[in-house]
C-alpha cells in the first residue's frame, strides 16, 4: 500500500466536514496525485471513494453530513479538471447559478419534517440538477433533472431545494395507493408547521403532473382543510392577543326575510364589521381564481350595500403581519359610528 505522506499543502486547513469529503480536483490542488488517492482507496486503506471523483478521507462509515456533501460534490462541476479556452468560459458562465441542490426526502429531513425518514435511513439522496447536465445516478446519489433550478435555501450550510419542490420530488416517488398516508402526512405537516404556503405546494404538484393521482388529490384536499384550520386559529389568536372585542365566529348572515347573504369568519354586530379569510390564492392554484374572486366581489358588494364593512385578510398576512392586521380591524371597529347605520341582519351559526 502506498503510504506517501500528503503535500505540505494538505487538505487539513479546510473546514472539518469539508476536509473529510473532497474531490479529486481538490486533492490535486493540494499535491495529491490521482494514483496516490486511488491507492489509498484500496480495500483496507485509509480512504474511500463513495462516488466517482469524490473521496472520503477516513475508513469508517460516512456521517449523514458527509453523504450529503459527497452527493453535492459529485453533482458539482468542481470535481472535474480545470478547463481552458472556450470550454472554461462556458463553464464559468454556467457557474453563475447553482449547480446542484439536495431535494426529495433528504431535503425534507434537513427542514426538520417529522414525517420524513431520518437521513441515515435513506438509501438514496436526491440531488436536483439542470436537465442539460451529463450526470447519472450512481451509489447513494440519485439525480433529479429539472428545466430550471429554483433558488436554493441554505440549511446547515448546504444548498437545499425549496420545501414545495422537495415535497413534489418526494411525492413523485410515492406512487402507490399504499403511500396515501405518507403523502398526506408530509403535505399537512408542510402547512401546519408553516414550511410553505398551500398554493405553492399545489402549484408544484401540478407542475410535476401529480394531481392526476387520486391519493395525491385526497392529500391536497386535506392540505386545504389544514390551511383553513390554521388560518382560523391565527384569526382567533389575533383577536385575543391584541385585545379586540370578541366577535361572533364563523356565522351566516341573512336578511330578516330569509334571503341568504353569505358566510363570514368573524362578525361584530354592533359595529357591522365582518372579517373573511381570503383563500383565493389556494383556489387559484387549481385554476379557479376567477370564479372564486367573482363570488368574493358579489358577496362583498351585497354586504357593503347594506352598510356592513367587510375586511378580507389572507392567511399569510395573519401570520407575517398580525400587528398590522389587528390595527386595520381595530380602526374599522372604532370608526363604525362615523358610518351610516347598517341594515338589520340575522346572524346564524354556520
Amino acid at each position: 500500500m502506498n503510504n506517501t505522506p500528503l503535500s505540505p499543502r494538505s487538505v487539513l486547513p479546510l473546514p472539518h466536514a469539508e476536509r473529510r469529503v473532497v474531490t479529486a480536483r481538490t486533492l490535486r490542488e493540494h499535491g495529491v496525485p490521482a494514483a496516490t488517492a486511488d491507492e489509498r482507496c484500496r480495500p483496507g486503506g485509509p480512504w474511500q471513494m463513495p462516488l466517482p471523483g469524490v473521496y472520503l478521507l477516513h475508513p469508517g462509515p460516512p456521517t449523514s453530513e458527509e453523504r450529503l456533501r459527497a452527493v453535492l460534490l459529485y453533482a458539482s462541476r468542481e470535481r472535474f479538471p480545470v478547463q481552458t479556452g472556450a470550454a472554461c468560459a462556458a463553464s464559468a458562465a454556467a457557474d453563475d447559478g447553482p449547480e446542484a441542490m439536495i431535494t426529495g426526502p433528504a431535503a425534507l429531513a434537513l427542514y426538520g419534517f417529522s414525517a420524513a425518514p431520518p437521513l441515515l435511513s435513506l438509501e438514496h439522496i436526491d440531488v436536483l440538477v439542470p436537465r442539460t447536465r451529463r450526470l447519472r445516478s450512481i451509489g447513494c446519489a440519485r439525480v433529479v433533472r429539472t428545466r430550471s433550478l429554483p433558488r436554493p435555501r441554505e440549511v446547515t450550510g448546504l444548498p437545499v431545494a425549496p420545501v414545495e419542490r422537495a415535497l413534489a420530488d418526494t411525492v413523485g416517488r410515492l406512487g402507490r395507493p399504499d403511500d396515501a398516508v405518507a403523502v398526506r402526512l408530509l403535505l399537512t405537516e408542510a402547512v401546519r408547521e408553516g414550511h410553505c404556503e398551500p398554493p405553492a405546494v399545489v402549484r408544484e404538484l401540478s407542475r410535476a403532473r401529480l394531481l392526476n393521482r387520486p391519493h395525491v388529490v385526497d392529500a391536497v384536499d386535506a392540505v386545504l382543510a389544514e390551511s383553513r384550520a390554521v388560518a382560523e386559529s391565527l384569526l382567533y389568536g389575533l383577536v385575543r392577543s391584541h385585545g379586540l372585542p370578541e366577535p361572533c365566529w364563523n356565522v351566516d348572515l341573512r336578511l330578516p326575510g330569509g334571503s341568504h347573504l353569505g358566510g363570514v369568519d368573524a362578525y361584530w354586530p354592533e359595529q357591522a364589521v365582518a372579517v373573511e379569510l381570503d383563500t383565493r390564492a389556494i383556489h387559484g392554484a387549481f385554476g379557479g381564481d376567477g370564479a372564486v374572486w367573482s363570488r368574493y366581489v358579489r358577496k362583498r358588494e351585497t354586504l357593503e350595500r347594506l352598510g356592513i364593512s367587510v375586511l378580507h385578510i389572507t392567511p399569510a398576512k395573519l401570520r407575517d403581519h398580525p400587528e398590522q392586521q389587528a390595527a386595520v380591524v381595530r380602526t374599522t371597529l372604532l370608526t363604525a359610528p362615523e358610518r351610516e347605520p347598517a341594515a338589520s341582519v340575522v346572524v346564524l351559526p354556520r
